[in-house]
């Protein structure tokens, strides 16, 4: 199998990737699927879902939230965040970084032998998948988030 070197992520259909449809699959709509919008799925807008806008959901904007702007938050720019600059920040480009580009940093395109898989399909075609599996709402949903 080829590594893969571009972006965005992962095009890989096979088991485990970004757009596979079959189980662990970035687009499987079935339990565990990166698409499924039932209880615990990446697109299920219940309590526990990533798109429940409730305490603790993926889209909350209270403390503990993946939309919070406060200490601890996902969008908090201070130490802990996940739009902080500093060293271990989700944004800073030196060692251990999200942004650094060298070994163990987020861009970090060195060899592997066993590349990482995303199993987060790439935005246009979940939004496509969705779309033509009659999940406009999830779609609309997703749009109001910013996605």
């Amino acid at each position: 199998m080829d590594q893969m070197t571009t972006w965005p992520r992962d095009r890989y259909t096979g088991p485990g990737g970004g757009l596979f449809t079959g189980p662990g699959g970035g687009m499987f709509t079935g339990p565990g699927g990166g698409a499924f919008t039932g209880p615990g799925g990446g697109l299920f807008t219940g309590p526990g879902g990533g798109m429940f806008t409730g305490p603790g959901g993926g889209l909350f904007t209270g403390p503990g939230g993946g939309m919070f702007t406060g200490p601890g938050g996902g969008l908090y720019t201070g130490p802990g965040g996940g739009l902080y600059t500093g060293p271990g920040g989700g944004l800073y480009t030196g060692p251990g970084g999200g942004l650094y580009t060298g070994p163990g940093g987020g861009l970090y395109t060195g060899p592997c032998m066993n590349p990482y898989r995303s199993n987060q399909p790439p935005r246009e075609q979940l939004l496509e998948y969705l779309r033509t599996t009659g999940q406009s709402d999830i779609v609309a949903l997703l749009l109001r988030a910013g996605f």
